[in-house]
């Protein structure tokens, strides 16, 4: 039995590294997955057509999530393609770092615009329908450097801890309708972002992990699909860290 038959999982910002291997994992466990993407059409239809070949319906939609009615007519889209919207997973992310002596104020706003704000334009577009079918999941990922903080990343630890405190809420105003509301916190994760960096950098990442490396967007995705099923049915306001034990 696939742990995610019949659900329908909205998944933003899809076509590579995290929400990729997100969106892979959840075709293997039975799910119909609909996907955000923000410039590249030929990622978004190659990801298609490979999700497909899990026998699941998929659909690759470019959508601006930090746009509030771009987010709304997304919903409303996927709806009426797919009929239900079980699974929200708000994975849609960007980093301007820098010391904040140096950050400008457009780098400030639009990681708060593109990280937090398109958290709440998503999750606004589809309570709605997961109020009516009584029984949700949202997913909301956050990050370690929301829960600890990182020196030139105020703006992104400022949106990912903003995640956080929302998704708490959330949980606290929707779990008498069933719908549930947790945060995922991912530690170093290596995937294409990561592999342009220095191999000395990526090596001292590795070595200050307690399990000594880097995790993978499957280490997320098996997460996600926890949180997504009934499996995890009677938690909610939870932030689940993915890091390997670097906050331990």
């Amino acid at each position: 039995m696939k742990l995610l038959e019949n659900k329908t999982a909205l998944i933003t910002g899809a076509t590579r590294g995290i929400g990729k291997g997100i969106a892979e994992v959840f075709a293997k466990q039975g799910a119909n997955v609909a996907f955000t993407y923000s410039s590249s059409v030929d990622a978004a239809v190659a990801l298609e057509n490979e999700l497909k070949n899990y026998g699941v319906k998929a659909k690759g939609y470019q959508s601006n999530a930090a746009n509030f009615d771009a987010a709304q007519e997304l919903a409303a889209e996927v709806l009426k393609e797919f009929g239900t919207i079980d699974i929200l997973i708000n994975n849609a992310g960007i980093t301007k770092d820098n010391l904040l002596m140096r950050i400008s104020e457009d780098d400030f706003d639009k990681v708060i615009e593109v990280n937090l704000k398109s958290v709440f334009n998503l999750t606004k577009a589809v309570i709605r329908p997961m109020m009516k079918q009584r029984a949700g999941s949202i997913i909301n990922m956050s990050s370690v450097v929301g829960l600890k903080g990182n020196a030139g990343q105020s703006n992104y630890a400022a949106s990912k801890a903003g995640i956080v405190g929302f998704s708490k809420s959330v949980a606290l105003e929707l779990g008498s309708r069933n719908i549930r509301s947790n945060v995922i916190a991912p530690g170093f994760i290596e995937t294409e972002m990561t592999a342009s960096l220095p191999e000395d950098t990526v090596k001292e990442w590795r070595n200050s992990i307690p399990l000594k490396r880097g995790g993978t967007p499957e280490d997320i995705a098996n997460a996600c699909v926890f949180l997504a099923s009934d499996m995890s049915s009677y938690i909610t306001g939870q932030t689940l860290s993915v890091d390997g034990g670097m906050l331990t």
